[in-house]
């Protein structure tokens, strides 16, 4: 049969990344208490496409990760990038897996298990033959604003907030490890269950450890920079601002130690 896609192109205009996304897939990740967790992610394969080329071979790349079985495993991730090179007669490959991760949490005062879960994003490429691994995670926390308690004759406005945070590491970090350091560093952390004890407890923790933005990707920094196994690091803050119509946001990103 025809192949459009193998047919040469005039315009001598490489594509950067071209390939499949949005593509719902199971997987597993290590899991620090149950040893893996199963989930779902929403999968973005792709790869670079020489000028010659008029297309790529979209097929191929659900091929690709259909051939590692019903569920991939993030040991698998450097295979794919490995076959998607060959079978598609690339230099690079990338591949991006969003997923929820879930945690049991107990509440501060009662002990109310309750499930939360977080966003996290693996993005790897492979470019003749190296390897580049980032880690995200996506942390919803409470922020108390250190200025309105300092000028409020009673209470402070507080806030949601997420707080971004990538790595590259020298080995695995567990995702619990990331989620954790970021929670130490806010006004307080959330729970899917609170009781009325633990909704006080949680309102006067957070009360009594004012953080802006600022404070939130500074503190976090500097966890970061004293962990040799991180090579590095971007901390990204955004509080949902509850007295503006506008959101605060703060920017952290160290360079490669190595």
């Amino acid at each position: 049969m025809k192949d459009t896609q193998s047919e040469l192109d005039d315009r001598r205009m490489p594509i950067d990344r071209v390939g499949v996304k949005s593509l719902r897939y199971p997987i597993q990740v290590r899991d620090k208490d149950h040893a893996t967790q199963s989930t779902i992610a929403t999968v973005q394969l792709t790869v670079d496409l020489p000028h010659l080329f008029k297309g790529t071979h979209m097929s191929r790349f659900i091929e690709v990760l259909g051939s590692h079985g019903p569920v991939i495993h993030v040991a698998n991730i450097r295979d794919i990038l490995e076959q998607l090179t060959k079978r598609l007669g690339s230099d690079c490959a990338h591949l991006d897996f969003d997923f929820p991760f879930f945690l049991e949490k107990k509440a501060p005062v009662s002990g109310a298990p309750g499930l939360m879960d977080y966003s996290v994003k693996f993005q790897a490429t492979l470019e003749r033959g190296k390897m580049d691994f980032i880690v995200v995670v996506i942390v919803p926390v409470t922020t108390l604003c250190p200025c309105s308690k300092a000028i409020s004759k009673m209470g402070a406005h507080n806030q949601r907030g997420h707080v971004t945070l990538a790595v590259r590491c020298r080995k695995p970090m567990w995702l619990e490890d990331m989620i954790r350091l970021v929670e130490d560093t806010a006004s307080s952390e959330l729970y899917s269950l609170l009781k009325r004890p633990d909704e006080k407890a949680v309102t006067e923790r957070a009360y009594e450890n004012p953080v802006f933005v600022e404070d939130l990707v500074r503190d976090i920094a500097v966890k970061c920079e004293v962990d040799s196994n991180i090579l590095w690091y971007r901390v990204e803050a955004e509080n949902f601002e509850s007295i503006h119509n506008h959101n605060a946001y703060a920017l952290i990103e160290k360079r490669n130690r190595e």
